[in-house]
């Protein structure tokens, strides 16, 4: 799944499928500038800052259980969100500093280092790697992705794909091909 905010005329956080199908809403009331989100890959949650009603907020991949984290002025100053273990990490725009909260209570809020110009953050700890299985875009026998000529994007699960184009190509009529 490929999960994404917007906040043009309505805001919200969505999810759909690697190939842009099955795109469903799962937040779309009491939000207004979601900009940054993360996800639990292991409990299956999703959690995002949101700058005008300063709060940082958590649901599940369905939309319900939703809960506040933390809010306050503070928020509006945050940009990039990730999450490990027991905390959310993420950077203050005002000072560059790398933001450590806890993700169960947004109590414990710890400065941990300042980087100059910082505008995102990215935890990478081989835990939060997901196991890689063999899935429909995998090389076919002549090095082409799940059969396609041009991109397999993994579709509504790990068995099934669908093939696209690069732009200026148009796909043939057997569904692979690009011309």
């Amino acid at each position: 799944k490929l999960f994404f905010t917007d906040y043009g005329n309505a805001a919200k956080v969505e999810r759909c499928d690697m190939d842009g199908m099955n795109r469903t809403w799962i937040v779309d009331s009491k939000i207004e500038q979601p900009t940054a989100l993360a996800l639990d890959l292991i409990n299956k949650y999703v959690y995002w800052l949101d700058i005008y009603l300063e709060s940082v907020e958590v649901v599940d991949y369905q939309g319900r259980r939703r809960q506040t984290i933390t809010k306050g002025r503070q928020i509006r100053h945050l940009c990039g969100l990730a999450v490990f273990e027991n905390y959310l990490y993420t950077v203050n725009s005002d000072n560059f500093s790398i933001l450590r909260i806890n993700r169960y209570n947004g109590t414990d809020v710890q400065a941990l280092a300042r980087l100059d110009n910082a505008k995102e953050i990215r935890v990478y700890q081989k835990r939060t790697q997901a196991a890689v299985r063999s899935h429909a875009c995998e090389a076919d026998p002549f090095g082409m992705p799940g059969g396609c000529s041009h991109l397999c994007l993994l579709s509504s699960s790990y068995k099934a794909r669908t093939c696209r184009c690069r732009t200026g190509f148009i796909l043939g009529s057997d569904g692979r091909s690009c011309k």
